[in-house]
C-alpha cells in the first residue's frame, strides 16, 4: 500500500471515530501517524537524482511575495499590473507553466513578486506540479492567495488545507512549547499553563509514536495536539497570508462588502484597476519592512538609499543596522544617535538593542582609536622591567 493510500485510510478512520473523552488518545495517535506519512511524502524518493525542472529563482530585493491560487483567477494579470513584467494571460486554464518573477518598486524598496502556476485539489500529493509551487511559497516572506470573488468560499478552504498538509501555517504564530531530545533520563513533562486539549498520557503516546523515549517537554500555553505534533516535526513554516479577492466587478456590492470585512482579506479588480494601491499598502504593512537612513558625522542624512530591515530577515535593532553597513561596525561602535518615531527625544543616545521604526535616521559614533603609548598624554603602563633585579640601578648620591 502506498503512502497516499495509507493517509486516506487513516483519514477515513478518523472520520468515522466519534470524538469524546475516551477516543482522544486514539485520535491523537492517528494525527501523529498522518503527520509522519506526509513528511515522508514530501521527501524525494531514495536513489533519485537531483534532475528535473524546478521553479526556484534567485532571491532579489528586500522581500519576496508569492501568488498562489487556482487557475484563471488573475495571478498573471496582477503581476503584470504591479511589476510591469509580462506574464502571458489567456482565457484558458494553466496558461502559466513555470515561475515568473517580477519586481515591485514601492517606498524606495524592491519587493520580488512571483507568479506561480495554478494549483488544484490534491497539490500536496503531487498533482499538477503542486509540490514545486508550494516549495517556492515556503521560501517567501508573504503569500497572496488570489481568489475569484464570484466563486464559492470553498476554494479558500481547499487551498488552506493543501498548504497546511505540507507544513505551511497561514497567519499563525509558533506554539509556545519547548521540546528537546535527550539521550537518557526518560520523558520530562511540565507545564506553566492549564491544558485542556492534551495531557501527559497523550503526550507520551505521541512521542512513542515517533519512537522518542527521552525528551524534555514544557508547555507555556494551552496548545492542542496538532501544535505539539508541529513542534516535534520541526519543519513547519509560519507565514503571513493575505486573501486577495479578484473580479469584484462581476459581483454585487453586498458581496464585495462582505468579502472586504473578512479578516486578512482585500478586494481588487484587475480588469478595472480597482484598489491596487491599497493592496500594495497592505503588503507593506504585513511584511513589516523598516527603512533606516544613515547620517555621517557632520553631514546631512542620506535619504536616497535607505537600509531596509525586517523582523523576518534578521531584525530591526541598531545592531542589525550596523551589520547591514559593515560586519565590523558593531565592535567599533561607541553609541548611536537616533532621530525618528522610535526615539523619545531627538536625537536620542542609544545602544545596540534599540528597536528602530520606519524612516528613522541613525548616526553611529565610533570609539576613538588608542595610541600605542597609552591613553591621551598619560601612559597606562610603564616600560620598566617587571623584576626589581632587572631594573637599572641609579648612581649613588654625591656626598
Amino acid at each position: 500500500m502506498g503512502i497516499i493510500e495509507r493517509i486516506k485510510e487513516i483519514e477515513a478512520e478518523m472520520a468515522r471515530t466519534q470524538k469524546n473523552k475516551a477516543t482522544e488518545y486514539h485520535l491523537g495517535q492517528l494525527k501523529a501517524k498522518i503527520a509522519k506519512l506526509r513528511t515522508q511524502l514530501l521527501e524525494p524518493p531514495k536513489g533519485a537524482s537531483g534532475g528535473g525542472e524546478g521553479f526556484e529563482v534567485t532571491k532579489y530585493g528586500h522581500g519576496r511575495v508569492a501568488l498562489i491560487g487556482f487557475p484563471s483567477v488573475g495571478k498573471s494579470t496582477l503581476l503584470t499590473m504591479l511589476t510591469g513584467t509580462h506574464s502571458e494571460a489567456a482565457s484558458y486554464e494553466f496558461t502559466t507553466l513555470t515561475c515568473i518573477p517580477g519586481v515591485i518598486h514601492y517606498n524606495d524598496t524592491k519587493i520580488q513578486l512571483l507568479d506561480l502556476p495554478g494549483i488544484i485539489e490534491g497539490a500536496s500529493e503531487g498533482k499538477g506540479r503542486g509540490r514545486q509551487v508550494i516549495a517556492v511559497a515556503k521560501s517567501s516572506d508573504l503569500v497572496l492567495m488570489v481568489l475569484d470573488a464570484s466563486k464559492s468560499e470553498g476554494h479558500r478552504q481547499i487551498l488552506t488545507k493543501e498548504l497546511e498538509a505540507v507544513g505551511l501555517r497561514l497567519n499563525k504564530k509558533p506554539p509556545q512549547i519547548y521540546f528537546k531530545k535527550k539521550k537518557t533520563g526518560g520523558i520530562s513533562f511540565n507545564t506553566t499553563a492549564p491544558l485542556t486539549h492534551i495531557d501527559e498520557k497523550l503526550c507520551y503516546q505521541i512521542l512513542h509514536e515517533y519512537k522518542i523515549h527521552n525528551a524534555e517537554v514544557l508547555f507555556r500555553e494551552n496548545a492542542t495536539v496538532d501544535d505539539f505534533i508541529d513542534v516535534i516535526e520541526g519543519n513547519r513554516k509560519y507565514i503571513k497570508c493575505v486573501y486577495v479577492y479578484n473580479k469584484i466587478d462581476v459581483v454585487g456590492i453586498d458581496d464585495v462588502d462582505r468579502l472586504a470585512r473578512q479578516p486578512n482579506s482585500i478586494v481588487i479588480s484587475c480588469n478595472l484597476k480597482l484598489n491596487l494601491d491599497r493592496l500594495l499598502a497592505r503588503m507593506w504593512d504585513e511584511m513589516g519592512l523598516v527603512r533606516v537612513y544613515s547620517k555621517p558625522q557632520g553631514q546631512q542624512p542620506d535619504f536616497d538609499e535607505p537600509f531596509v530591515l525586517s523582523s523576518d530577515r534578521g531584525g530591526c535593532t541598531v545592531e542589525d543596522f550596523c551589520n547591514h553597513v559593515h560586519r565590523t561596525l558593531v565592535k567599533d561602535m561607541k553609541y548611536a544617535l537616533v532621530w525618528g518615531t522610535s526615539a523619545r527625544h531627538n536625537p536620542q543616545n542609544c545602544g545596540l538593542s534599540q528597536h528602530l521604526e520606519d524612516e528613522d535616521v541613525v548616526q553611529v559614533v565610533k570609539k576613538k582609536e588608542r595610541d600605542e603609548g597609552g591613553r591621551g598624554r598619560f601612559k597606562s603602563h610603564s616600560n620598566a622591567p617587571a623584576r626589581i633585579a632587572d631594573r637599572e640601578k641609579k648612581a649613588p648620591l654625591k656626598q
